[in-house]
């Protein structure tokens, strides 16, 4: 039995608001129609802007695709926006510029039926609400042990399992310290000391968690100090191989030559071997004194302090102002912050980890 068509449209056509063609802002093609040859009720889907092809031709001008996107919009606030707000800035869509991660592994099953649902242990890690962590993890941009999951079900071990969101890493044990100390001068950098001076271990006393510092500054140094307990992470910052900065502000005698720059980018030698500066600027200059900021990622013993003798200026006074890319800001000698999720998750991006 064939449709009737008889001159309003193609077989299997009626006439019908919304459709891909129009025809005086009414389409054809999508609307309520006459029965097909297969018997169907509906010659394509029912009611208004209901092709696939788009939103048809809108009253008051709007045409194509926008049509039905608009009408999709309209309750939920902008476009991909995640409901409840996220804490740190995931659970949004990523930051123009960048790219949720793509899922190029093959299928891998990550799943501990014993672990911790996935998106609680992201919400207790402050990445966002419960239903924010469960959005990020259908948009594929959240990995576990370096496999983008997307299943809602999906169990692990905060302990075993290494989860990153957006590419970085998220940090699930709730045993984890991590904290940023401003070790004022004259204390040195153990946590007892046998000959009785200040060491750390009398700035922590009122802690009862084991930590222990991520690398020294020498007691006529202040300033930053990172102390953890995350063993592996501690040894991937002070380890000279994976490059992570540390940016120093020191006074020394004035005036500075302009060739001091470029002598320490290129290298020194000391007698331990050569070495070189990540960068070197000049802050500031008054008559007979300069303050310069040196930025290296070596570790040696008092390195700063030589190579700027090396180069005809001696340090008066050293201050290590940043770590990677974690800050001193305005941290009172002697006082600990503990280090947000963005730090610790930058940290281990800047470790390799």
């Amino acid at each position: 039995m064939s449709s009737r068509g008889d001159g309003r449209g193609r077989p299997g056509a009626g006439r019908g608001k919304g459709s891909g063609a129009s025809r005086g802002g009414k389409g054809l093609g999508a609307g309520k129609g006459d029965k097909s040859a297969g018997g169907s009720r509906w010659s394509a889907s029912s009611g208004r802007g209901g092709s696939a092809g788009g939103g048809g031709v809108r009253r008051g001008g709007t045409s194509g695709a926008s049509g039905a996107a608009g009408k999709r919009r309209g309750r939920g606030g902008a476009k991909g926006q995640v409901p409840g707000g996220p804490d740190r800035g995931f659970g949004m869509r990523p930051p123009r510029g960048s790219q949720a991660p793509r899922d190029t592994t093959p299928d891998v099953d990550v799943h501990d039926p014993n672990g911790v649902r996935l998106q609680k242990l992201l919400a207790a890690a402050g990445v966002g609400s419960r239903r924010a962590c469960e959005i990020i993890i259908g948009q594929g941009r959240v990995e576990v042990d370096g496999h983008v999951v997307r299943e809602l079900g999906v169990r692990i071990d905060p302990a075993t399992q290494t989860v990153h969101v957006d590419g970085e890493r998220i940090q699930l044990d709730a045993d984890r310290r991590y904290f940023a100390l401003n070790k004022p001068l004259g204390v040195v950098s153990t946590m007892q000391d046998d000959l009785g001076r200040p060491s750390l271990g009398d700035l922590l006393e009122q802690r009862h968690d084991r930590l222990f510092h991520v690398g020294r500054l020498d007691s006529d140094t202040d300033g930053l100090l990172l102390l953890t307990n995350d063993g592996e992470l501690a040894n991937r910052l002070q380890h000279p191989s994976y490059g992570v900065p540390k940016t120093y502000v020191a006074t020394v005698p004035g005036p500075v030559a302009r060739d001091v720059g470029r002598r320490l980018r290129e290298g020194v030698m000391l007698e331990d071997g050569p070495v070189a500066v990540d960068s070197f600027k000049l802050v500031d200059s008054a008559p007979g004194r300069a303050i310069v900021e040196v930025v290296v990622h070596e570790g040696r013993k008092h390195i700063v302090r030589r190579l700027l003798e090396e180069v005809g200026h001696p340090v008066e006074t050293l201050t290590r102002v940043q770590v990677g890319p974690v800050l001193l800001g305005d941290l009172k000698p002697g006082k600990l912050r503990p280090l947000n999720g963005r730090e610790v998750a930058a940290l281990y991006k800047a470790a390799g980890l």
